[in-house]
């Protein structure tokens, strides 16, 4: 039986789909890379933001067609979408002949097995399962870097956000688990780790040990001296001082910080059900700037959010311009009836939203072509990704994030994909680079 196997979403989303390939293949069936060879179709699909959901659809709709002019015999439909929506979306798109929560990634081979007549529904509770336990077969899609899931779900109560009804509780994976399959991973020769979750940061607070965020990376760091680790999905509460540290203390794990921070106004905070504000934030870039003084920055923020006015966005806009973060993105706010936020007052009309988000990437990009000339004539290690021409790679640097942030465009000779080069930047541009081997 031939599978292909369709990934939307966020770099956890990729983890999930990199398991489930994993036990498709330990069970003898095979994955093929187009859809029209397929007997089977699976899509894992993000149902967090308007945007994402319509890009799932239309992805479903589309793929749903080569069950007409291809082999494909069954779709089925995994992740946060028919967990969101479940069976009201299910009866409004026949095309699909199974839906899978994400409490049934684990139940994947039986989704694909069963026969169906009928549309079928797998909805487990997604508190009810571990999460990757040791030996779980993983297929992964790069063979230099992997995202590392540390832990499941989040315990934050963020009235815009959906993911704790999607993903459930926090569940952290024991530190041994996590060690090991890092271990793995670095003797097979990746060269980055990723270290992802809902609230990474967070990590250990719902073990029954005292493990925490510090402790593993600690941990991971002594593993190997010729590594990059580096975390993404931070948040600003649950960041702390070992952290800094830890980082501050291994070349291993990467000076790189994603936080994101949504927002800059007290007032719009305490709405959205974030417990810190603008002087908080501040404090907490200064902090890392200090024991870290070339530590990168990302983060994201939302604009339009219901309450936010115009001095609302002053502030926030006044904040960007004085923290000068390296990578920012902005989202307009996504309402839905599902959401705490949906019932808020005073909702900001899309044409608002939409200018200020764009108000706010123009002067962001500013701030990062500012960032980039400074790397001018410097010499950067690169991590080379792929090769465009016969002397044109692309690869990122340490401070370059795997899908979200720029890239580094090199030239030279023969390089090898997955390993690391010196790099001496030639030009910029706004959010990419451009050099060549040293």
């Amino acid at each position: 039986m031939n599978i292909h196997v369709v990934t939307l979403g966020c770099a956890r989303n990729q983890v999930d789909s990199e398991i489930m390939m994993g036990r498709i293949q330990s069970a003898g069936l095979r994955l093929v890379p187009e859809p029209d060879s397929a007997d089977v179709i699976l899509v894992n699909t993000c149902g967090f933001i308007e945007a994402a959901v319509n890009e799932s659809i239309d992805t479903i709709l589309e793929l749903a067609a080569w069950k007409e002019k291809g082999p494909c015999h069954k779709l089925i439909v995994a992740g946060c979408l028919p967990e969101r929506y479940r069976e009201n979306l299910a009866q409004s798109m026949p095309e699909v002949d199974m839906w899978v929560g994400t409490g049934g990634f684990d139940q994947i081979l039986q989704a694909i097995q069963q026969p169906v007549s009928t549309p079928q529904y797998l909805f487990p509770d997604p508190d009810a399962i571990s999460i990757m336990p040791p030996g779980t077969p993983r297929q992964l899609t790069s063979s230099h870097m992997a995202y590392l899931k540390i832990a499941e779900g989040c315990d934050r109560h963020c009235t815009y956000c959906i993911i704790p009804k999607l993903r459930g509780r926090q569940k952290s994976r024991p530190m041994a688990d996590i060690v090991s399959e890092a271990r793995n991973l670095i003797e097979a020769g990746l060269q980055e780790l990723v270290l992802v979750a809902q609230d990474t940061t967070a990590y250990g607070s719902d073990l029954t040990d005292s493990a925490d965020m510090s402790q593993l990376l600690h941990k991971l760091a002594g593993l190997s001296n010729d590594i990059w680790i580096r975390f993404l999905y931070g948040h600003p509460e649950s960041i702390t001082d070992d952290i800094i540290n830890a980082v501050a203390e291994h070349e291993t794990i990467l000076p790189y910080f994603d936080l994101p921070v949504q927002h800059a106004s007290d007032r719009i905070l305490r709405r959205m059900g974030r417990h810190y504000g603008r002087d908080d934030l501040t404090r907490l870039v200064d902090r890392i700037r200090t024991r870290i003084p070339n530590a990168s920055f990302r983060t994201t923020l939302i604009v339009g959010f219901p309450g936010e006015t115009r001095d609302d966005f002053k502030i926030l806009k006044s904040f960007v311009q004085e923290m000068r973060f390296h990578h920012l993105g902005v989202f307009s706010y996504s309402d839905a009836p599902d959401l705490p936020s949906s019932r808020l007052s005073n909702p900001v009309n899309d044409k608002t939203a939409r200018y200020r988000r764009d108000r706010l990437m123009a002067l962001q990009m500013a701030i990062s072509r500012h960032h980039q000339e400074a790397w001018l004539e410097k010499v950067v290690d690169v991590l080379i990704e792929n090769r465009n021409e016969n002397n044109l790679f692309t690869g990122r640097t340490w401070f370059q994030a795997p899908e979200v942030d720029g890239i580094t465009y090199v030239t030279g000779q023969d390089l090898s994909i997955g390993k690391r080069v010196r790099v001496r930047v030639t030009d910029t541009l706004e959010y990419d680079l451009i050099g060549e081997v040293e």
